[in-house]
């Protein structure tokens, strides 16, 4: 995947090569771009780690606003590559550097209206993200430093996810694991040498993020994507309307993300700084292990964008049920692990007993339905890129949002802190019977279709 290849060539690939080798193909690179961003994600909360729990858990607190600035850049990203794939599918390159300028350009603007906006109102803001008097400070030093990368890191998202949804998941890879690397190396030299601490670890994401943008950028180029012009933006209702149908599911994904993160830190405030910090690793933890998943999925997504434009809807039901299943077992491998060593795998991050007791517990509990992960991702993935915007939009909003959310506001009543550790897995069971509801209605559509271009084919 790592030779240029001219539009018709990848449009060949995308629409006639087995599916299991293409799919592999394209989710080897993300699966190790995912794998990368979870390890110095990890590597935040690792090396802070060794400051101490108020540090740890101020990590943790700033973990919505993340997961904001991965919001904006995935609604961009996604709202216009998954169009990107359509248009590349139906053979429209105009309509696609159109969307692709547009989705870039937002995502600047959307990162420098939340840096001004943070950095103005920054103590209100983590004091409303959960901030207790000990964790304050050290949660004000470290978005004061993350702030004023958003307009590149929302940037870079989009630029990731549109090399990739035209098939060019290798660059894509390079510009993601070289940053992830470089904050792996910078963090201790940050946080230890130079005697920055929490500071350092921020300083160390907004350099390594700044050099993803810059690879990133210039893979666009070497890997003959669509180029990214100024004069190719369009602000009108017809470009809009595909980015945020798109982009909406994503938006909701990542913005209830956000959402429950601080009701999950409010949640576990009254249970004190080792409550917070657990939940926090528990988080990141849970996170690596989805990234695998979400990388694979990144996989199907293109394949499954050109050939829905494309209609070839036999290759699109190929394609999903194939990663259902691989992922399915994958996941109930990693479930019967991380139940057998989630104390060990706490530990490794804070070495205070209060931390892995609790930590343990909830690592436990959401392995019991980790499993079912594959069978909700891969669905809310598929219904994204075919532009099934209402249905993945609710999907999206399930698993953080319509379930999780309720249940740590419902849950810790009658079970106190246990109610807190149990809140995700209730949710996960949750998000199945909705998933599965939508699969049906979805399943049915494409069947409809598939027999509506028959038909045509037919008569012709």
């Amino acid at each position: 995947m790592h030779t240029t290849m001219s539009q018709s060539e990848k449009y060949k690939m995308m629409t006639e090569s087995p599916i299991p080798g293409l799919i592999g193909k394209l989710a080897v690179p993300t699966i190790i771009s995912m794998l990368i961003t979870s390890i110095y994600n990890m590597a935040d909360t690792f090396f802070v780690g060794r400051i101490g729990t108020s540090a740890t858990a101020a990590v943790g607190l700033s973990f919505p606003i993340m997961a904001i600035i991965q919001a904006m850049g995935f609604f961009c990203g996604h709202g216009s590559g998954n169009s990107m794939s359509r248009r590349l599918g139906s053979k429209d390159s105009g309509g696609a550097e159109q969307l692709a300028a547009t989705g870039y350009f937002s995502a600047l603007f959307l990162g420098f209206a939340l840096m001004v906006l943070g950095l103005v109102f920054l103590k209100p803001l983590c004091l409303l993200l959960g901030s207790t008097s000990t964790t304050l400070p050290y949660t004000e030093k470290y978005l004061g430093v993350i702030l004023p990368g958003a307009p590149y890191m929302t940037a870079q998202l989009v630029l990731n996810n549109q090399i990739r949804f035209q098939g060019n998941a290798f660059y894509s890879m390079i510009g993601i694991t070289t940053g992830g690397i470089l904050n792996i190396v910078l963090d201790p030299l940050f946080i230890f040498v130079f005697r920055m601490g929490i500071s350092g670890a921020a300083f160390a994401t907004i350099l390594s993020q700044f050099v993803s943008f810059c690879m990133l950028l210039a893979g666009i180029k070497f890997s003959n994507c669509i180029p990214i012009r100024f004069r190719n933006i369009r602000f009108n209702k017809s470009r809009l309307k595909e980015i945020v149908g798109g982009g909406l599911p994503s938006l909701f994904r990542q913005g209830l993300a956000s959402v429950a993160v601080m009701t999950l830190n409010i949640a576990a405030n009254p249970y004190g700084d080792a409550a917070i910090a657990a939940m926090s690793i528990v988080s990141r933890i849970t996170m690596f292990a989805s990234s695998a998943l979400i990388g694979f999925g990144q996989g199907f997504q293109p394949v499954c964008g050109f050939n829905y434009g494309a209609k070839k809807y036999d290759r699109v039901k190929e394609a999903f049920w194939f990663c259902v299943k691989i992922s399915t077992v994958v996941l109930f491998l990693l479930a019967i692990f991380g139940t057998l060593v989630s104390g060990h795998l706490i530990g490794v991050f804070r070495d205070d007993l209060n931390v892995i007791q609790i930590g343990t517990t909830a690592l436990r509990l959401q392995c019991l339905t980790f499993t079912l992960n594959g069978w909700i991702i891969m669905n809310n993935m598929m219904m994204q890129t075919m532009g099934k915007t209402l249905y993945a939009s609710i999907l999206a909003s399930a698993r953080q949002g319509l379930f999780f959310i309720p249940a740590l506001l419902i849950l810790p009543k009658p079970f106190g802190l246990l109610g807190i550790q149990m809140a995700q897995a209730v949710a996960d069971a949750c998000t199945v019977i909705i998933t599965t509801v939508l699969n049906r209605l979805v399943m049915r559509q494409l069947f409809l279709s598939q027999l509506d271009t028959t038909l045509k084919g037919n008569n012709k």
